[in-house]
């Protein structure tokens, strides 16, 4: 009988999916345990083989759990909303739920093929109106809420309105705007209902503001820091300028705090935590306010260092700063206008990280100093940002490298600080008593205490105040696109009202294209039907607002990150039309036991997703202030790339073979010629093609008449190369040079140089797997080829979980070939193996170290180590030629959460009419491993010459008593009599004679 593992596999799938084997009960005795993985954005171009690696490794654990007697809940889903599905509708004017529902199919099709152990009948997709009608009443919960720094903790925004009826806003303690003007509550009263609303926007948890944003002309849309990579748009690589807009925010800010310190409470990887306590990036230090000449205007900034205010030598404002446009003088209105428009072209993320380039411009302004009332220049520089601290900083040079060098650059006076002070022994005779206007505590108090005195001296005067401040910026949560989440709000004399969440959901309009409107709206601008009737309580026609009953929709959707901030808890209860989830439900789930997916989404979506958590627990929605005990940052598998030589350009080294030192660097020319891997350094060849290559523009000609004049004096080498599909290329690095020529266009009359031999050879680099650089490996081929649990146990035995580590089609016979010979170790031509034979003392042994190894290596998520002990396990059965059912019962499922395929058949074979997923995990029996005997090896005048087995609970006379009997020790003696008899228990035994 042999291992036909597509059979096998098909089979099983299709067992699991009718008898819906992993199906989670919602109320059940068991004890429950959730194991959650980052849910996937359905792209065109499927999985490969990189992507399943955290889904293997927790359907191990979820299907371990199992056995142990747990309730699993192990659910997935889609995060289905995003710009890639835009864009295609955009170059092909297809619907995005079209090609997004196609997308889907093509995964659950690879997920399934795998063997994964979804309960599929809780299956999410953030595009579906009845998952995002949740988002949409979260986003009201949101709106309707404040955050009061008393309670420290988010409230219904009616009880601060009764606060202002009652008193107005003076004693409020909250988390709201900065600039927000004291009232009574006789003010409040007298407000019109469109001023009360424009007040409680201050302090929502959402909310409507002028926001600078990450703006991407090309794809007409805001972007978040994190969809920036080197000041271009990931996703097209457009560039990004920095650009004011209305947008709707988060007040995450108002969490900073507690996300902080509940990272003490997570067992998450200590770099993730390390990565969200710097973006969060809590400061202390103090507000200081500047008076700026000439002007009204006072300028804020925030300073750990208000100590060193007697260094202040200029002041810096963000380019953006609000107050930029008002105190910049005539006279340097132009050069500030210059650099404002060229410094937007730059992301936050390349200014925060550029500490090299001085660039700035003078407004001509002049600040006050708080103590001396000496003149400080101020300057704006991209170097602050807008959305930090107060978009503003006091310059000390004698402090701060960055701003030394600033001063330097543009010859700005840097005063002596102590000019005039008195710094003699006796001035700090008394230092506690010493006023910050002496400014001596400079130069000799403690930092603590001169930090004390600044802020106290400060206070004094109304120049500031202590202030404890964070990196972390409000959330903005618009985006000007087509496929996302619409808000569930319109918009009467120009201030948003929600719609009652018993009507939602709001589900996307259809519009005639996705690119925004010719007047700059977001996409839905297009939508014709697009209007909120209060009395009908639906969407109407756009033509049938009145401003009277019927109104206008907001025009831009939610961000990416709104779907995946709660998923979680909705697994818990997906088909539930009534409640985000019923009470049950999240009372009985409770949390995430274990989730597994990207570092790289530690200051996006998995910060997000605990600001939610936090609000929902604050609003009594969910019981547990945090959503996952344990995370796991999986590590990457990355692709062995294929590069074809292509004689683009050649680069000299001058003089003899492997001297250092270059002659004009490259020279490029235009060639369709390719060139094998083992030719590449053949020196005479590639003077040949340089020969052939003569540049036709003239200031090329010279150098290369001048090279070819002295051709033997130079070192040539080929400079660049292209990638080429590994599909193209063997496990001998051999490229199929035809199909790399019916590949593209370009390449069909290519002229290849290949090796002597006649085959053409590629380089080889271990990179990123990814489409782009065409070293994907799908995983429907690997399952074709070798079956899935062997993909399975590929992945898991490339090495540990958290680490990358390359991709090599050519190891994966190895696990197939452990697969094999399982099979055989139960089955042969013949049918079972297997017999009712008691263990052997050696069966027993083999098997409970592996019971005692596998436990320990999948609780320690050391699956790869597991993967080996099932190896030498089966190879150890074999030898003792195992037949015995009880140990092969106990083998199969220990494989079982590693490869379920061949577990499932092999259970079957053993007779079992239901599935192993919920078999018992073998109990371990460290009896087994306990030695009764000792093979002694047995010396002569210290050379070993024969080996005896003993019981290990032999006393030292019956030992000797007994090696002196054996027939060898009488050959060895010969009849005579030894002089001493060396005995160690356990250990040795040597006869001296």
């Amino acid at each position: 009988m042999n291992y036909d593992f597509k059979e096998i596999e098909a089979k099983w799938q299709k067992y699991w999916a009718e008898n819906q084997t992993f199906k989670a009960e919602n109320n059940s005795d068991k004890e429950k345990f959730y194991v959650l993985d980052m849910f996937p954005y359905p792209s065109g171009a499927g999985l490969h083989v990189g992507h399943p690696l955290g889904y293997i490794a927790s359907d191990i654990y979820a299907r371990y759990k199992r056995h142990q007697g747990f309730n699993v809940l192990h659910p997935m889903g889609y995060d289905s909303f995003g710009l890639p599905a835009e864009q295609y509708a955009i170059q092909t004017g297809q619907h995005p739920a079209v090609t997004t529902k196609t997308n889907i199919n093509r995964y659950r099709e690879q997920l399934d093929k795998i063997g994964f152990s979804f309960d599929w009948s809780r299956e999410v997709r953030t595009s579906n109106p009845d998952y995002y009608k949740w988002t949409q009443w979260i986003f009201i919960q949101l709106f309707n809420s404040w955050y009061n720094n008393n309670t420290n903790k988010a409230e219904d925004i009616s009880t601060l309105i009764q606060v202002f009826e009652k008193e107005g806003n003076a004693t409020v303690n909250a988390v709201s705007d900065d600039d927000i003007n004291v009232f009574s509550a006789d003010e409040w009263q007298a407000y019109d209902t469109k001023k009360q609303q424009e007040i409680l926007l201050q302090y929502r948890l959402t909310y409507l503001a002028e926001t600078e944003v990450n703006w991407c002309p090309a794809l007409g849309t805001v972007l978040a820091n994190d969809e920036i990579v080197n000041g271009v748009s990931e996703r097209g690589g457009h560039p990004v300028i920095r650009k004011k807009m209305t947008q709707w925010s988060m007040r995450i800010s108002a969490y900073a705090q507690r996300l902080l310190d509940d990272l003490n409470t997570i067992d998450w990887p200590q770099p993730l935590k390390d990565s969200q306590t710097n973006w969060i990036g809590r400061s202390q230090g103090a507000s200081v306010t500047f008076n700026v000449k000439d002007h009204k205007e006072q300028i804020d900034v925030f300073t750990t260092r208000p100590d060193t205010i007697f260094g202040v030598s200029f002041m810096t404002l963000a380019p953006e700063h609000e107050l930029v446009a008002t105190i910049t003088t005539p006279e340097q209105k132009q050069e500030v206008e210059d650099y404002i428009q060229a410094t937007a072209k730059r992301s936050e993320r390349e200014r925060m990280a550029d500490v090299k380039t001085i660039s700035g411009a003078f407004t001509g302004a002049y600040a006050e100093h708080p103590f001396t009332k000496k003149l400080i220049p101020i300057w704006i520089g991209d170097y602050v940002l807008a959305g930090y601290g107060t978009g503003a900083v006091m310059a000390v040079p004698c402090g701060d490298q960055r701003d030394y060098d600033f001063a330097k650059h543009f010859n700005i006076d840097i005063p002596n600080v102590f000019e005039g002070v008195d710094i003699s022994e006796e001035a700090y005779a008394d230092k506690e008593k010493t006023l910050i206007a002496n400014s001596d505590f400079l130069n000799g108090l403690a930092y603590k205490k001169a930090m004390k005195l600044a802020i106290y001296e400060l206070e004094k005067i109304g120049h500031g105040k202590g202030k404890i401040n964070y990196r972390l910026r409000d959330a903005v949560f618009s985006r000007q696109r087509y496929w996302g989440e619409p808000f569930p709000v319109y918009y009467v004399d120009g201030m948003p009202q929600m719609i009652d969440a018993k009507h939602l959901p709001i589900t996307l309009p259809e519009v005639e294209k996705y690119l925004p409107t010719e007047t700059g709206e977001p996409p839905l601008g297009n939508a014709n039907v697009w209007a909120w009737c209060t009395k009908e309580n639906k969407v109407l026609d756009n033509s049938e607002i009145n401003n009277d009953t019927i109104f206008p929709l907001e025009l831009n959707t939610m961000p990416g990150w709104a779907g995946s901030s709660f998923y979680f808890n909705r697994y818990m209860d997906p088909n539930n039309t009534d409640a985000i989830f019923s009470d049950d439900a999240i009372n009985y789930w409770q949390d995430v036991d274990l989730y597994i997916g990207g570092s790289e989404h530690a200051t996006g979506h998995l910060l997000y997703a605990r600001f939610w958590q936090k609000f929902l627990f604050d609003k009594g929605v969910v019981p547990k202030n945090e959503f996952a005990k344990k995370l796991i940052n999986q590590g990457m598998i990355t692709g062995t790339s294929a590069f074809v030589g292509r004689v683009d350009g050649f680069q000299y080294e001058r003089g003899t073979w492997g001297a250092k030192g270059y002659y004009g660097g490259a020279y490029n020319v235009k060639s369709d010629i390719y060139i094998s891997a083992g030719r590449s350094n053949d020196q005479e060849l590639l003077k040949d093609l340089l020969k052939a290559n003569k540049p036709e523009k003239s200031n090329a000609i010279k150098a290369y008449n001048e090279i070819i004049n002295d051709i033997e004096n130079f070192k040539i080498s080929i400079r660049q190369g292209v990638h080429a599909d590994v599909s193209f290329v063997n496990a001998s690095d051999e490229l199929d040079i035809e199909a790399f020529k019916n590949w593209r266009p370009e390449y069909k009359d290519a002229e290849f140089i290949t090796e002597e031999d006649g085959t053409f050879k590629v380089k080889r680099e271990v990179e990123k797997m990814s489409k782009s650089k065409y070293n994907v490996v799908s995983p429907d081929s690997i399952c074709e080829d070798y079956g899935a649990d062997s993909l399975r146990l590929y992945e898991m035995f490339l090495g540990p979980l958290e680490q990358s580590k390359p991709w090599n089609t050519a190891g994966i016979t190895g696990t197939h070939g452990f697969l094999k010979k399982l099979w055989r170790l139960y089955l042969d031509d013949n049918g079972a193996k297997f017999t009712d034979a008691t263990p052997t003392k050696d069966n027993l042994k083999t098997l409970h170290k592996t019971i005692k190894k596998v436990a320990e290596d999948i609780e320690n998520f050391s699956f790869n180590t597991s993967v080996s002990t099932f190896m030498i396990c089966v190879n150890e059965l074999s030898s003792q030629k195992c037949t015995s059912k009880e140990i092969l019962e106990a083998l199969a499922i220990l494989v079982s959460p590693y490869a379920p395929h061949i577990a499932e058949e092999l259970w079957q074979q053993l007779g079992h009419t239901t599935s192993i997923a919920t078999a018992p995990f073998p109990k371990f029996d460290a009896s087994h491993l306990v030695e009764s005997s000792k093979e002694y090896p047995v010396s002569f005048n210290g050379k070993m010459r024969f080996k005896l087995e003993l019981p290990l609970d032999l006393s030292k006379d019956e030992i000797e008593a007994t090696v002196m009997a054996h027939e060898k020790t009488i050959a060895q003696l010969q009849g005579r009599e030894p002089k001493k008899v060396i005995i160690v228990p356990g250990k040795i035994i040597n006869i001296v004679g």
